[in-house]
């Protein structure tokens, strides 16, 4: 089923394409950010080390406070994560007010919180993109984010969403059952839904080698997608789903930032710690010195959205290690 060619579509390609533009033409601004608004779940994956089910939300003006921030700073991208978004009960102001501020707002759910009104009012909100991720075809002991559960969520999200809708499956040593990737990736194309495929990494964010079994439902299921950036996108993926190392340049803390439910600023979900100080006080000369400084977990790093947002950035300005620091344009 083909997507439908709607204004809105047409309008968050044109603001993607500035997003692209804009990285291409300045380093000096971050593209991408996690914003934690709760650290709470109302499930407990294994293999999951982002939760607790005990804390409560993020309250909202410091949420706004934080958007502002992160506004100043000409982030392109707010992605709004936990814990799971969908239990703040003020998540749509935050999506408004991203939003309003001129940024591409995401949100990352388990899916089980959607109805058709959340849906609906994810629209008022203007949502640009929303990623649901589904481990497996029944629910286990690894995952309860099951295709016979949430099957009926993606049909709700096939008639009624205005936003873009990502399904993310996943493979890895945990998951009990690699072919299921192939089913959960053939039902969301089958209502219109992109598509795209998780490794499960360790507790530090590094890749677990897939056996020859998974390695080959991943390739049947990303497949070739040409020349160019996506050709490098394959490599890296290829060597990361046979544990080989990866030569690039992370811009954690810099292109990517991730910010806690204490608004403190890491390098990513599975390196919290570093560099771990308050957004309010991050200023542009530690996000340049990050922008440079070469990252220990690299090579074998398995976070995606890092990987993305530094993607543009491959090509430039060479990485000294952390007791180095440099300033170029």
């Amino acid at each position: 089923m083909p997507a439908k060619i709607t204004p809105r579509r047409v309008h968050r390609g044109l603001r993607g394409a500035w997003m692209v533009a804009k990285a291409l033409v300045s380093t000096r601004h971050t593209v991408l950010v996690h914003l934690v608004v709760t650290r709470r779940c109302n499930l407990a994956c294994a293999y999951c080390n982002e939760y607790d089910q005990v804390s409560k939300p993020v309250p909202l003006d410091l949420l706004l406070q934080r958007v502002d921030d992160l506004a100043s700073r000409g982030t392109s991208i707010i992605t709004i994560s936990g814990g799971e978004p969908l239990l703040h009960p003020e998540l749509e102001q935050v999506v408004a007010h991203i939003r309003r501020r001129g940024i591409i707002a995401t949100v990352i759910t388990n899916g089980y919180l959607l109805t058709e009104h959340r849906i609906k009012s994810l629209n008022a909100a203007r949502l640009d993109y929303l990623q649901i991720s589904i481990d497996n075809v029944n629910p286990d002991e690894t995952s309860m984010k099951s295709l016979k559960v949430l099957d009926s969520k993606l049909v709700l999200l096939s008639k009624y969403a205005e936003f873009g809708v990502n399904v993310n499956a996943v493979l890895g040593s945990e998951i009990n059952n690699p072919e299921d990737a192939r089913v959960v990736v053939h039902r969301a194309r089958e209502l219109g839904f992109p598509t795209s495929l998780g490794i499960i990494h360790s507790g530090n964010g590094q890749v677990k080698p897939l056996s020859r079994l998974q390695q080959s439902i991943y390739r049947d299921i990303v497949g070739g997608k040409g020349p160019g950036v996506f050709a490098w996108l394959d490599r890296f993926g290829e060597n990361l789903v046979q544990g080989r190392p990866n030569r690039w340049r992370c811009r954690a803390g810099a292109r990517y930032l991730y910010v806690d439910e204490d608004g403190l600023v890491h390098w990513c979900s599975q390196q919290r710690g570093y560099p771990g100080v308050p957004l309010e006080g991050y200023s542009s000369e530690e996000m340049r010195r990050q922008y440079f400084m070469e990252k220990p977990c690299a090579a074998y790093c398995t976070v995606q959205c890092v990987h993305r947002a530094s993607m543009m950035d491959s090509w430039r300005h060479p990485q000294v290690p952390a007791n180095a620091s440099r300033d170029r344009r």
